[in-house]
């Protein structure tokens, strides 16, 4: 990174951002909504989908409904997770946690594939990934409405 040149020629540094505490609350409440809101749409969108979806591909439908379920579950364990190891400064409760996360929740989509047709699997993903995506997005549309 390197600083622009002053009108003598010295180099001037960027002004420092200050983060207060007001702002460290806003965001935290900005994060906790979208928490509720990613759960809540997720559990709507993978409910009426399955349900709708049901009587023609049952298999499918079960697997997408427990995926999304499966994908909050997943995305509330990750982000308590990560608030651990921010407040305690250490990693290796994350880490064990990732290896359980991706045992358990790697072994349910199998069983899906197992049952039905092959491609329930993906059902299951399109749910289980529903809550990162919607997370991505509402987060955008978040931050790009500027700074506070």
């Amino acid at each position: 990174m390197s600083w622009d040149d002053d009108e003598w020629g010295e180099e001037t540094r960027p002004a420092a951002r200050t983060y207060t505490d007001a702002d460290a609350a806003v965001d935290l409440a900005t994060y906790r909504a979208l928490k509720r809101s990613v759960s809540v749409w997720t559990f709507l969108v993978v409910t009426v989908l399955g349900l709708l979806a049901l009587r023609w591909l049952p298999v499918p439908s079960l697997a997408l409904i427990v995926g999304g379920l499966a994908g909050i579950l997943n995305a509330l364990l990750t982000m308590r997770s990560g608030e651990r190891m921010v407040d305690s400064r250490r990693v290796s409760g994350f880490v064990l946690s990732s290896f359980l996360r991706i045992g358990l929740f790697g072994i349910v989509p199998v069983a899906f594939a197992a049952k039905g047709p092959w491609w329930s699997m993906a059902w299951y993903y399109a749910g289980f990934f529903l809550p990162l995506a919607l997370y991505a997005v509402l987060y955008q549309r978040n931050a790009s409405r500027g700074p506070r």
